[in-house]
């Protein structure tokens, strides 16, 4: 694939908010049980350019501040720096030079699946790069293949479904694979789940890491609670998916609510004490229901309440130091596209 000029292959996927089921989708438990997650893409994004030519390779997380540089594939090692930028370089190879280029627009750690969306953009910006075509399908199940097998991290699908694919769907997990189901809503319903939608960044980025390997050394013994949450959470992402498709806010709420407290049976660090403040300050202000993103331990609240109270919750979360991100529903999944690129730097 030499190039005489240098070639700009751009990726952009979604982050997403779940809003139950989350947990069931990873597969210790999913391929076992089966799992069900309800989730739906926002309009906030993981960005990559994939710039090839220049000789070495070169790696910046523009929003981290972070950059790796290596004369050649083989120096690239996983230390905690910028890992998944070097799987995806690892598995879908460059020659003639690269530089990877990403930022995000949410902040590190936040629970809303932004490590998957740099999955499934990475391996998106570099398939483009290199002429291959990819479903959205087979570009969510690399950015898994990226993080479980190339990188051994624990983890479920649905952050990479959510990426690939856009839109609000109900996802079911077996050991078969994974059935995405979109949940057809018309335009007013879309804006009107936007319009219920608060999403609170607690200022603290979340520990997930540590947070699964505790659940699921858990799960492994058998120790009742876990395994009587996770069910419980399961059939939850069933009830949100009922709820959403029946345009009703209360009960979708209700469910976001019961999915809270079967979260907190996980783990105890799950409710940091972050998260409670702006829990209890969004409660006050008359929220319907409130649940953490994605595993928990920290990052973003996702809070249901009525349109009417949305000011008045905006303004009680940000009391107590909470950063409030304004975001609609993402209908496109990742997209890509080529530009003309600069000279790549030495």
């Amino acid at each position: 694939m030499r190039q005489d000029a240098p070639r700009r292959a751009c990726a952009r996927a979604p982050v997403r908010v779940d809003f139950a089921g989350g947990w069931s989708d990873v597969p210790v438990f999913a391929d076992a049980e089966g799992g069900v997650v309800t989730n739906a893409a926002i309009d906030r994004y993981v960005h990559v350019d994939a710039i090839q030519g220049g000789g070495g390779i070169r790696l910046v997380a523009e929003d981290l501040a972070q950059r790796v540089v290596a004369r050649r594939p083989s120096e690239l090692t996983y230390d905690g720096r910028l890992d998944l930028h070097k799987a995806a370089v690892n598995m879908l190879p460059v020659t003639g030079g690269l530089e990877l280029l990403t930022r995000s627009d949410v902040p590190a750690g936040s629970g809303l699946g932004a490590s998957g969306a740099l999955d499934v953009a990475l391996v998106a910006a570099l398939a483009r790069l290199r002429r291959e075509a990819f479903d959205p399908h087979e570009l969510a199940e690399l950015g898994f293949h990226l993080e479980t097998a190339e990188l051994r991290l624990d983890g479920g699908r649905q952050d990479q479904y959510a990426a690939a694919l856009g839109g609000v769907h109900s996802l079911t997990f077996s050991e078969k694979g994974v059935v995405a189901s979109a949940i057809a809503l018309d335009p007013q319903a879309l804006a009107d789940l936007a319009s219920v939608l608060v999403i609170a960044y607690t200022g603290q980025s979340h520990f997930s890491a540590q947070t699964h390997q505790r659940v699921w050394t858990a799960y492994a013994e058998g120790r009742s609670d876990v395994v009587d949450a996770l069910r419980a959470i399961r059939d939850l992402g069933t009830a949100a998916a009922a709820a959403i498709g029946a345009g009703d806010w209360r009960r979708l709420a209700a469910v976001v609510d019961a999915n809270w407290i079967e979260q907190q049976r996980l783990d105890a660090t799950i409710a940091t004490p972050a998260v409670r403040t702006v829990e209890a300050a969004a409660r006050a202000a008359g929220a319907w229901g409130v649940k953490a993103a994605g595993a928990g331990a920290g990052g973003c609240i996702l809070i249901l309440a009525p349109p009417e109270r949305r000011v008045t919750i905006v303004r009680a979360v940000t009391a107590v130091q909470a950063v409030f991100l304004e975001a609609g529903i993402d209908l496109q999944g990742v997209t890509t596209w080529d530009e003309d690129a600069p000279d790549a730097g030495p």
